[in-house]
């Protein structure tokens, strides 16, 4: 069967056969499956809420901005001295150079690399709510690998002394995993306190 005709304005709807012009608007007929959807049908559509509402890139409330940053701060700490060595030899170790010789001591860059984009990915509140056990996790890595390796450390002998200390790259990187923790756990924010039709512009609170 044929299409029904409409009125682009009025949208009184027509048989093909009956009418080619509207009566009431003069308008010409056109194809009721071409026309976009009316005002009124736009109106009846239920509203996006606001949770699921597609936020900005640069969004930077809710802890996403203090999130994105922290990673970017843990990447730049893996490369600053974790320790510095007086015996048996004199050196200084990043968190790069533990991992050229210690294989698990990757994690906390790999935490910090997959964090970054997981981060920067959650594009609404329900989003980020939902990748809070994620980044968490990524945080509690790094948190236990510090731990780990402050705890497993070579005896010292009398044929073989082991002098050190640990250096602020360690300590900045514990720091930036117990903020990223704390903030993983309100990532997102609140849900109740959005009000209906309003658009995140990204100078909300972290709630």
């Amino acid at each position: 069967m044929p299409a029904l005709v409409a009125c682009p304005f009025c949208r009184e709807m027509f048989e093909p056969s009956e009418a080619r012009v509207c009566p009431e608007c003069g308008l010409p007929l056109e194809d009721i499956r071409k026309l976009p959807p009316s005002r009124e049908a736009l109106e009846d559509e239920a509203p996006v809420p606001p949770e699921m509402e597609t936020v900005p890139f640069l969004y930077a409330a809710r802890g996403r901005g203090a999130l994105a940053g922290i990673a970017l701060l843990g990447l730049v700490a893996f490369f600053l001295p974790w320790v510095r060595e007086q015996a048996p030899e004199l050196q200084v170790l990043t968190g790069f150079g533990f991992a050229e010789r210690l294989q698990w001591m990757w994690a906390p860059f790999v935490s910090w690399v997959v964090m970054l984009p997981l981060v920067l990915s959650r594009r609404s509140i329900h989003a980020m709510r939902g990748a809070r056990l994620a980044v968490g996790f990524l945080a509690a890595i790094v948190i236990m690998t510090v731990i780990m390796r402050v705890a497993v450390v070579p005896e010292s002998t009398r044929h073989r002394p082991v002098r050190f200390e640990w250096a602020y790259g360690l300590h900045v990187t514990f720091v930036l995993g117990l903020l990223a923790l704390g903030i993983a756990t309100r990532f997102g924010g609140r849900v109740d306190d959005m009000r209906s039709n309003e658009a995140r512009k990204g100078d909300e609170m972290l709630h």
